[in-house]
Parts: structure tokens; C-alpha cells; sequence
């Protein structure tokens, strides 16, 4: 069985990424929750190469990166990616995008799934990263016909945008009707409120993502476990 090793669920986007893809689709697998912070596990680079989460263990052999671990996944389930040619081209395409673009996103709003944020004069880069975000659902949306980025089932594409999904919820990030629609089909997934209600119930702080939601704008509310 697998084993994935990934971090604090409140901050952690890179590890909700495969998380949620592997629920989607069923795939088993045993969860190793490595806490940012926590002094008593220093040594992240015992599982991963890279030093960080997330990392799939396979049978001692370990992936770390979380496009990695998709691609390995693709490699044994079909299902990561749409089997049409050209929707699986379009699929690798968007969350390769995610996955190494949409750098004032990340900057401006780090993903805090407990705490709901009012920015503080975003930058002119929030407002260009939202609206390309919002074009390119639109465009997966209406070219597969829904109610996913690349057709009927949940695929890569859509993991990869999970954290997105939860950022608008945090920091009320401004979209079209048709991309809040399916950030709130997200939020809904089985798989999706499991994660956020663990969020939830952690205790664990991590002094830098903390700071990264202060120097945003003003806490509104903090639904978290004190």
C-alpha cells in the first residue's frame, strides 16, 4: 500500500494536491501527517529527497514533488488524467500551469484553510492571477462540458486546483459566477470537507504561514482549534 507523507492540512496546499486526488479516485493508501514546526520530527529528509512534503512511498521506493507523484499515480490508474488525447493534454497543461505559475496567489494569500481574510491592498499581480484562474476554468468548464476542468469525473486538472478552491473561501476572492460555482462544487467533495474539518481541529501553528495571513489583511474569524 502506499504511503503518503504530507503536512499540516490548514497550510499545506502541495500535500492536499495528491490527498485529494487518491480519495477521489479510491486509491488506498495510509496517511503520514508531519506537522510544519513540531521540534520532535526534524528529519523530513529521511522520507523525501527534497527535504519537504509531499512524498508517496511505495514499497521503500519514495516520489517526491506533487506533479511527480501524479504522473507515478497516471502510471497505475488511468483515471489521474481524461483517457481522450487532447482533454489529457489540456488537463497536463492546466495543472502544469498551477503548479508552477500563480506566484501572487500563493504570495498574497497562503493557504490557511481555518481563517477567513480581508485583504489589505492587494497588489494589481492578485487581481491578474484571479482573473487568469477564473479563464481557465471557464475555458475546461465550457470545452468538456463540466461539471469538472476536463469532463464529467474528477481528474488531475481538478486536484490540482483544490487549494484554490479553499483560498477563495479564505481571503473572498472575487470571480465570475461560473468559476464560484465550481470552487463551491469542490468545496462539497466528500474528500474536500474531510480535509478541511481536519484543518480544522489542528492545533499546530507555524510562526511563518502565520505572519503570511497577518501581513495579508485583517483576520476576520479563525474557525480553528485553540
Amino acid at each position: 500500500m502506499y504511503t503518503l507523507y504530507i503536512g499540516n492540512k490548514n497550510y499545506s496546499s502541495w500535500s492536499l494536491r495528491p490527498w485529494v486526488l487518491m480519495r477521489e479516485l479510491g486509491l488506498p493508501f495510509k496517511e503520514r501527517l508531519l506537522p510544519f514546526g513540531d521540534p520532535t520530527w526534524k528529519d523530513y529528509g529521511a522520507i523525501s529527497a527534497s527535504g519537504k512534503v509531499p512524498c508517496l512511498v511505495d514499497e521503500g521506493f519514495s516520489v517526491w514533488d506533487s506533479l511527480a507523484i501524479v504522473e507515478y499515480l497516471a502510471e497505475r490508474e488511468p483515471r489521474v488524467w481524461p483517457v481522450d488525447a487532447r482533454g489529457r493534454a489540456w488537463a497536463r497543461s492546466a495543472a502544469a500551469e498551477m503548479h508552477s505559475g500563480f506566484n501572487e496567489l500563493r504570495n498574497s494569500c497562503s493557504m490557511n484553510c481555518g481563517v477567513r481574510v480581508r485583504l489589505n491592498n492587494p497588489p494589481a499581480a492578485l487581481a491578474r492571477d484571479v482573473e487568469r484562474i477564473g479563464a481557465l476554468w471557464n475555458e475546461g468548464l465550457k470545452r468538456f462540458g463540466g461539471p469538472f476542468l476536463a469532463g464529467s469525473t474528477f481528474t488531475a486538472a481538478d486536484a490540482f486546483f483544490a487549494p484554490v478552491a479553499l483560498r477563495i473561501q479564505s481571503y473572498g476572492l472575487e470571480l465570475d459566477s461560473a468559476s464560484h460555482a465550481y470552487a463551491a462544487r469542490l468545496l462539497q467533495l466528500v474528500s474536500m470537507r474531510e480535509w478541511y474539518k481536519s484543518a480544522l481541529q489542528e492545533t499546530w501553528r507555524d510562526a511563518p504561514h502565520e505572519v503570511e495571513v497577518a501581513r495579508a489583511g485583517a483576520i476576520l474569524e479563525d474557525r480553528r482549534a485553540s
